[in-house]
């Protein structure tokens, strides 16, 4: 297995189960209402250390009590935290609402943040990094990392030359018309030379990756979805674990598909025993 560096955000989720969907004007109860671990880093971070990997997580948290429990809840993950730092005041916490048919709603209620870029990245060794943030300032720490291991991104950002990387991933929903018509000549203006690699993800009608001279597309396992919260994050990591086991890019998309469903079909992250059930599956 890898040492994988991923840079992104850890919250508290509080999350309400709501009996229907949201509507102008609604008045209506929870039907649950669970904390959980979430947030863009810590969702694509903890199924790449239950797969075996070792995994740096590059974040912030507040000094607050949410800190400390969000703190205990990635290292019981096997998540390595040395690269976690803590900034004065309140850790990042959203409220997620999942409708019946288990499409979320997010409400960012407060956001942890670092005064300047995470300039550690610079002295952490590793055969991969993923960056689930878009810190625009992250762009020439991305490109001296990309000199010696794979670099991929999540989309947004969209500006020109923001994430230097050999991948680019992002979900149709995130991201404007044209570039889901054309990945590629929107994707070479947000990386640069290094592109190899553009995927966007569409949720239950699969995944497709564009490189310059190809397309490919995979569909998406049929699940009962629980709950769609984290499903696009679990599939950016099991696309890079495809990637560090040089899986060629249809089975990459066909792995990140497969652990994505795996994250819809349960309430939060897919567990150590479900993700290792996946690698077991791949092998047969």
């Amino acid at each position: 297995m890898a040492r994988i560096v991923v840079v992104g955000s850890v919250a508290e989720d509080e999350v309400l189960s709501l009996p229907q969907l949201l509507s102008e004007g609604i008045h209506c109860d929870a039907t649950a209402r669970v904390r959980r671990l979430g947030g863009g880093g810590a969702n694509t971070a903890v199924p790449l250390a239950h797969a075996g990997h070792e995994v740096v997580l590059v974040a912030p948290l507040g000094t607050d009590e949410r800190g400390d429990w969000l703190l205990g809840q990635l290292q019981e993950a096997g998540v390595d935290t040395s690269a976690v730092v803590r900034v004065e005041g309140e850790s990042t916490r959203s409220v997620v609402l999942v409708s019946p048919e288990g499409e979320r709603t997010i409400v960012n209620v407060h956001r942890c943040r670092e005064e300047s870029p995470p300039r550690r990245l610079e002295t952490i060794e590793a055969e991969a990094l993923y960056v689930r943030s878009r810190d625009l300032r992250l762009a020439e720490l991305m490109a001296a990392v990309a000199r010696r291991a794979t670099v991929v991104a999540h989309l947004p950002p969209l500006a020109r030359d923001a994430r230097p990387a050999h991948v680019l991933v992002g979900s149709q929903a995130d991201l404007p018309p044209a570039l889901v018509a054309d990945p590629w000549d929107a994707g070479e203006g947000i990386a640069g030379s290094l592109l190899r690699w553009v995927v966007v993800t569409r949720g239950p009608h699969g995944a497709e990756a564009v490189s310059a001279d190809d397309r490919i597309a995979t569909p998406a396992p049929s699940v009962s979805t629980v709950d769609t919260t984290g499903a696009g994050d679990v599939f950016a990591a099991g696309l890079v674990h495809a990637l560090l086991d040089d899986q060629p890019m249809p089975q990459a998309l066909a792995t990140g598909s497969a652990w994505g469903a795996a994250a819809a079909a349960c309430r939060g992250l897919p567990d150590r025993a479900t993700i290792q059930a996946l690698l077991r599956r791949a092998t047969e």
